[in-house]
């Protein structure tokens, strides 16, 4: 049988949340736009320790060596130039139907403020927390806050389904 694989719009992505087969948690209903679901920076942000040496790009290489986290208690100034990661306050659950990417707020994004350098898929069947690459490519500093609505869910039907099992499958953490 095949489906149509398409964004899916406002209504379609109520109508998942309130059926129980998309879950996004904490919800407030406003964060459901004309074809998207805001999503929130978290409390914390996970920085490249000042003072690294080149960092070897290898199979094998994690981020976690060579990264700290930091609580977003107060605002983050991300410098011109620099990436942090940060982490969605909601855990989003999808079914092995649906997909997503992960977009920055055109608001933000006019700032200088990328949200999402290069991972901005998710996968179908997640059950997580997703983390943000985000990176000041204006030549001024950008103050972040915890709490603020920085990007995007855009949500998609699959042709088949899939559950992710991966890495990340379970992400609670930067």
């Amino acid at each position: 049988m095949r489906r149509n694989v398409a964004v899916l719009t406002g209504e379609v992505i109520l109508r998942e949340i309130e059926s129980g087969r998309v879950a996004i948690d904490p919800f407030e209903r406003d964060q459901v736009g004309v074809a998207s679901i805001d999503l929130t920076l978290g409390d914390e942000i996970r920085v490249i320790e000042s003072g690294a040496l080149a960092i070897e790009v290898l199979s094998d290489t994690d981020f976690r060596d060579h990264t700290r986290v930091l609580s977003l208690e107060e605002p983050y100034v991300l410098e011109p130039g620099v990436t942090v990661h940060g982490i969605t306050r909601e855990r989003v659950t999808l079914p092995g139907d649906l997909c997503g990417f992960l977009e920055g707020r055109s608001r933000f994004a006019r700032l200088g403020l990328m949200v999402h350098v290069t991972s901005a898929f998710v996968q179908p069947g997640v059950h997580n927390r997703q983390v943000l690459e985000m990176s000041n490519v204006s030549s001024h500093p950008l103050r972040l806050h915890a709490g603020v609505r920085v990007c995007q869910l855009v949500l998609m039907r699959t042709e088949g389904t899939a559950l992710y099992r991966g890495r990340f499958a379970a992400q609670e953490e930067i």
